[in-house]
């Protein structure tokens, strides 16, 4: 970590944030390729083999996010970095030769090691700044998550030009080819042009460096980070099909409205990391979490019409039914006023903004001309319908609100591990990341059994604002530990005063009652 910042600060940052952005480009290119090629029977592959080749560099680039941060730490990140692009570029390549579910696993298994450049670039990018602006530093690094979103938006309009609109379809086999090149010209400059530099904790043994994987902290951001990227990640997919089955919306809708969600997220990464540096990372997160809590219950609801009995109409004397229309029932010389049916409010439109729940009642005749009834004896039952709309685009407005909202967390967890662990950022950070990164792998299987189980597609949501919540009143309880232990008298001040308020409290209510 340096004491101050300089033009080489700048520049390292630069390339590590550029070839951030290509890393994670690449990884995930199997999101729009695998789909692509089952969706246009290339390779028969059912939803299990799918879900494999989508998952495998997922969980490829989160279980060697520790070791590339241990080997970061001890030999600097020019070497570490330039040698993952190349490494990378390999298996990208032979990509383009793969013709079985197998080999497309392998190379898939290979290239999805561009996940781990995120706990390289992270160490790398700390040992040249100094700790007020690590903050900044680290989430304009984390900008390079917008790399998911340009191969979101790019990459299919490259497949219908190189397969000339499916006429030709192995003109796809070009696509992993040009991602080898960037992958290792991206290697290339790095080379060339980064300078290296090692924290004072290169000197230790590996054994000595994963010391701080003991420290309940790790494992406390590594769930906030499980969140805030993982979650995000997961979602990333997800919200394509959400958008398909849910709205009914053409599969290029749904995928726009998945890159809005993904690309402001990367984005403002940056944000979030000046706003970490100004205001402190725990602040920051305090917000990002109750935000993600509230945004998490109001997307809970789902699209739904309920009908339910109403309030019917009951003869006041007996009688025999006269007349029948769709507003009266006559019973002998009396006549009843009853509800007409209003038209549906149509469910599978959102033509029409309904922000709110809304209700329509009638009620529909249950005699017949001529019968008798008796005093009392239900003549025309109520009916109750609540529709809700759940519109698709207040929904999109919260979910891309709240994919920006983890992006400025994603800075404020990595804002977090610097000011505890200076000289272990590339441990801690590789250990955070390997949590993060298993939750773009685990949120996913989680989702599809939760949909199983309840039927309800909001059940993913359902699962954030617990997740969300969990992680709320873990730093709540531990922020309250940590000011009794070094305020005791001001925290027992503060419980002395809380106190006599509530008993103040219930002494008025005992008074009023």
């Amino acid at each position: 970590m340096q004491e101050t910042v300089t033009a080489q600060s700048h520049k390292v940052l630069f390339l590590n944030t550029l070839a951030f952005t290509v890393c994670f480009a690449a990884w995930m290119f199997n999101g729009v390729l695998v789909t692509f090629l089952a969706d246009n029977q290339v390779f028969k592959w059912g939803p299990v083999e799918i879900g494999w080749l989508m998952g495998i560099p997922v969980l490829t680039g989160s279980l060697f996010r520790l070791p590339a941060g241990m080997l970061t730490d001890k030999f600097g990140g020019k070497p570490v970095y330039g040698t993952l692009l190349f490494i990378c570029a390999i298996p990208m390549f032979l990509l383009s030769k793969a013709d079985s579910f197998m080999t497309f696993a392998l190379c898939s298994f290979g290239f999805g090691l561009a996940g781990v450049s995120f706990s390289i670039g992270i160490a790398f990018s700390s040992v040249w700044y100094p700790r007020k602006n690590q903050g900044t530093a680290l989430g304009i690094f984390g900008a390079g998550n917008a790399g998911a979103a340009l191969t979101t938006m790019l990459a299919p309009t490259m497949l219908n030009k190189l397969t000339n609109n499916g006429a030709n379809l192995e003109g796809w086999r070009e696509l992993p080819v040009y991602y080898a090149i960037m992958l290792a010209t991206m290697g290339v400059i790095f080379f060339i042009f980064a300078d290296n530099k090692k924290p004072a904790s290169s000197t230790k043994s590996f054994s000595q460096m994963l010391t701080p994987l003991r420290d309940i902290k790790v494992w406390r951001f590594g769930l906030y980070y499980f969140l805030v990227f993982g979650c995000f990640v997961a979602f990333s997919q997800w919200l394509v099909p959400y958008f398909v089955n849910v709205y009914y919306l053409p599969l290029v809708t749904a995928g726009l409205f998945a890159s809005a969600f993904s690309l402001p997220s990367g984005v403002i990464r940056a944000l979030g990391g000046w706003l970490s540096d100004k205001f402190g990372g725990r602040a920051v997160m305090y917000w990002v979490l109750g935000a993600s809590v509230l945004i998490s219950f109001l997307v809970i609801i789902p699209k739904m019409e309920i009908y339910s009995p109403g309030r019917g109409v009951m003869a006041k004397r007996g009688g025999t039914v006269t007349a029948i229309t769709s507003e009266t029932v006559v019973v002998g010389e009396m006549s009843y006023a009853i509800k007409k049916k209003p038209e549906p409010i149509v469910s599978n439109t959102d033509d029409e903004l309904l922000v709110f729940p809304t209700k329509q009642a009638w009620q529909e005749p249950v005699v017949e001309i001529g019968q008798q009834v008796k005093k009392k004896e239900l003549l025309a039952k109520g009916v109750t319908r609540i529709f809700f709309q759940a519109n698709v685009w207040i929904f999109a407005v919260f979910v891309i609100l709240l994919g920006s909202i983890w992006g400025i967390g994603k800075a404020a967890v990595y804002k977090l591990i610097p000011d505890y662990f200076p000289e272990e950022v590339g441990v801690v950070g590789g250990m955070v990341g390997v949590l993060g990164g298993l939750g773009g792998f685990f949120c996913p299987i989680i989702f599809g059994y939760l949909l199983e189980w309840t039927g309800l597609w909001t059940s993913c949501w359902m699962f954030m604002f617990a997740l969300s919540l969990v992680c709320l009143l873990w730093m709540h309880l531990t922020v309250q530990k940590m000011m009794r232990e070094k305020h005791p008298e001001d925290m027992q001040k503060i419980e002395q005063e809380q106190s006599t308020i509530l008993e103040d409290d219930a002494k008025e209510a005992g008074h009023v009652h």
